[in-house]
């Protein structure tokens, strides 16, 4: 924020100043706070449950859901009872923006690097092994290969200068070496479920899939493979050039991988788990695109009017029955969806502010609308076996649909309020 605050003539004590042809501005920006790479492995640890600041992606294992508080860890939550889901405790990980689970090992990003934790038990968490450096472009500027450094923070500086009308510059005023802009990072299933008995379910907007003792992570451009046979151990394997940018979901199906990206849906088969083939894709408008698949049917959202681009807002259901040619069957309008999830028949969308839809997807050509859950704006979910977990900004929303035309919110974590 910038104002200024200029000569008053009418006041004398400001007039020596205005004779000086000066003007007073006020500025706020944010300066970097460093770790070093060790000082940020050190801060790996439990704690009890702590406030939801930032919720993002979720993974669902047994009775514990894990979630990312974005750039700061994993909130484990007890879903025993899911009408009243319970915080055990906290995993500290800076820098974790996604995670996947490979039955007690979970796998998350620590800035440019991948880190395995075994949560056998998810009260007294341990740090099994480092993958340094396999995330390069993941934090734009927040890791400086030269200094080994990383940003821990953004603290908030307050400051004045005095500035000649000549152009002139005094005061008490610094740049950081990327100026005044505080860099920040674009966060951006059962039948649909991308998961099994041993890896955790994870939610549509998850950049981490778990398939065949493989672990697949995808970036802005790029497909990684880790070898996961040795789960507390991961191996790298490669690197595969997608030749697409604005890549944002990965989706693991019957040896396949279904990627989500701004201008379309990408295919890779996965039958040789070390080395994915592009079989198909299917392009769209520029927009958000999380997708999952269902037998021979492709669900893909579209939200525009993002920083994704484009001003589409829909469902597009696709035929994947051919991989190396998919077609759209039909396009449904929606307000503004983003995640998605599948049991059964029954499709699930996350709407904007309309809330959490409820479809009835059994003939892909005429999907029909159950029921609409409002009041709140969720961001992704998971449903499985008669229950939703939905992620919005103000909370984790728990819902009930084993009655489908009754579905309702059962329960509710809180976000704490800034």
């Amino acid at each position: 924020m910038k104002t200024l605050r200029y000569c008053l003539l009418a006041l004398p004590i400001l007039f020596v100043s205005c004779m000086k042809d000066t003007v007073k501005e006020s500025y706020s920006f944010y300066r970097p706070v460093y770790q070093t790479k060790d000082e940020v492995k050190a801060g790996i640890r439990n704690s009890p449950s702590e406030s939801i600041t930032r919720p993002g992606k979720i993974v669902l294992m047994g009775n514990y859901l894990f979630l990312n508080d974005v750039d700061k860890g994993i909130h484990v939550i007890d879903l025993t009872d899911v009408s009243q889901p319970q915080k055990i405790a906290f995993i500290h990980i800076p820098g974790c923006v996604d995670i996947a689970i490979n039955g007690n090992n979970l796998y998350a990003d620590c800035y440019t690097d991948l880190v395995t934790i075994d949560i056998t038990d998810p009260r007294n968490v341990s740090v099994k092994q480092f993958l340094n450096g396999v995330f390069p472009h993941r934090y734009y500027g927040a890791f400086s290969a030269d200094t080994g450094k990383v940003i821990k923070k953004w603290v908030k500086v307050d400051t004045v200068i005095t500035r000649r009308l000549n152009g002139s510059v005094s005061g008490n005023f610094e740049f950081d070496a990327r100026g005044l802009t505080m860099w920040s990072s674009f966060r951006f299933s059962a039948a649909s479920f991308s998961g099994t008995a041993t890896t955790g379910i994870a939610g549509s907007t998850a950049r981490f899939g778990l398939q065949q003792n493989r672990l697949y992570t995808v970036s802005h451009d790029d497909l990684k493979v880790f070898n996961v046979t040795k789960a507390d151990a991961p191996a790298f394997v490669k690197k595969v050039d997608l030749n697409q940018g604005g890549i944002e979901t990965l989706f693991p199906y019957r040896n396949n991988l279904f990627i989500g990206g701004q201008s379309g849906m990408y295919i890779y088969n996965a039958s040789n788990p070390d080395d994915p083939q592009k079989l198909g894709q299917f392009v769209h408008v520029r927009a958000c695109d999380p997708v999952i698949a269902d037998g021979d049917i492709a669900y893909v959202t579209l939200q525009g009017g993002s920083f994704c681009g484009g001003f589409s807002n829909q469902l597009d259901v696709v035929n994947i029955k051919s991989l190396t040619s998919p077609q759209l069957i039909k396009t449904y309008p929606l307000k503004s969806p983003k995640g998605l999830s599948k049991d059964g028949s029954t499709l699930f969308i996350c709407d904007g502010t309309d809330g959490l839809k409820l479809f009835n997807a059994s003939d892909a050509s005429n999907i029909t609308l159950i029921k609409t859950i409002s009041g709140f704006e969720p961001d992704d979910v998971i449903a499985y076996q008669g229950y939703a977990l939905a992620v919005a900004k103000d909370g984790i929303y728990f819902i009930d649909y084993r009655d489908l035309t009754n579905a309702k919110v059962i329960s509710k974590i809180q976000v704490a309020q800034n």
